[in-house]
């Protein structure tokens, strides 16, 4: 997520909002920080690890995912084990032009816009250990993978991806990626789609949680607002529980389309403005559900990629 992709001041991302120190070994990256996958290198105990995960998620998407993710998940065969990143790149080559490349965790954010800008998405290339299936500080190669990777097969998603990419320098330079921040965070992460079936997920914070995506599509908690881009951008969110509010697109051409507005206009209305909360609902919001909020934040130490 691009809010946890700044530098340290010594060349190494660390979060902007976490304590936590990064893992993932940075001594070998190259200049894009990408470094090889070594697929080989994968022991037994962590191919099981992700058939695990995988098996976990997988039951839960035709109920709560988005068609088309679920589609795309199936059409890439990955049950039996950690992907290959090479076998996974001629398929998405074919589709959208799209490849994913291996990091060892996270990366600044101008190497994060770039990579997207030229249809790229980096992928961390190590999984979470045993005792973190449930509670993870950082996204691993299932978050990443299962999360982000199958939408990348869309045409129209894989669009989006690449504009959102291109939008990062005019935000930096407006000092604004804050704000585009919150965009990728509540639509890329924790975006909401109407469909066929009703609501469903599309966000890969929600399609790589166990325990957030129920939450998010059945719950009363949460708000369930329309997706406005001026909203989205105004709005901060959390990094240490679910989420309080959830937007809505009506289709990923909706977002698309929307995204490919002026930023600079919005940048000059935004930056420097205290964000809305949360948990706010406001007049002139298309409120597809007011949230009752009675989890009373207990589910602290949620991550991003649980």
């Amino acid at each position: 997520m691009t809010e946890s992709k700044r530098t340290n001041g010594e060349g190494l991302p660390a979060s902007s909002r976490s304590s936590h120190p990064l893992r993932g070994d940075y001594s070998h990256i190259r200049p894009d920080y990408t470094i090889d996958q070594d697929f080989l290198s994968y022991t037994d105990a962590e191919h099981d690890r992700w058939r695990r995960l995988y098996g976990r998620q997988i039951a839960l998407m035709p109920r709560y995912a988005a068609p088309e993710f679920v589609e795309s998940i199936m059409s890439l065969d990955v049950a039996s084990g950690i992907p290959d990143f090479e076998r996974i790149n001629a398929l998405l080559r074919d589709k959208t032009g799209f490849q994913i490349v291996a990091v060892p965790g996270l990366v600044p954010d101008d190497v994060f816009f770039d990579h997207l800008a030229n249809r790229r998405f980096p992928v961390s290339r190590w999984i979470r250990e045993e005792s973190e299936l449930d509670y993870l500080v950082e996204p691993d190669i299932f978050h990443d993978f299962f999360g982000h990777v199958p939408l990348l097969a869309l045409p129209v998603f894989a669009d989006y991806m690449v504009e959102y990419g291109k939008a990062g320098p005019g935000a930096a330079a407006a000092n604004a990626v804050p704000l585009l921040s919150r965009l990728y965070w509540y639509t890329i992460e924790f975006g909401l789609i109407h469909s066929q079936g009703g609501l469903r997920a599309y966000g890969a914070g929600l399609l790589s949680s166990a325990g957030e995506i129920g939450y998010a599509v059945d719950s009363t908690e949460p708000n369930r607002i329309a997706f406005d881009l001026e909203r989205v951008l105004a709005t901060d969110y959390r990094i240490d529980d679910y989420q309080e509010t959830y937007f809505v697109i009506d289709s990923f051409e909706q977002l698309f389309r929307e995204t490919r507005k002026p930023f600079a206009p919005l940048y000059a209305r935004l930056v420097g403005r205290r964000p809305h909360p949360p948990s706010a609902t406001l007049p002139g919001d298309v409120v597809i559900q007011r949230g009752d909020h009675d989890c009373g934040l207990q589910r602290v130490g949620r991550v991003a990629a649980d």
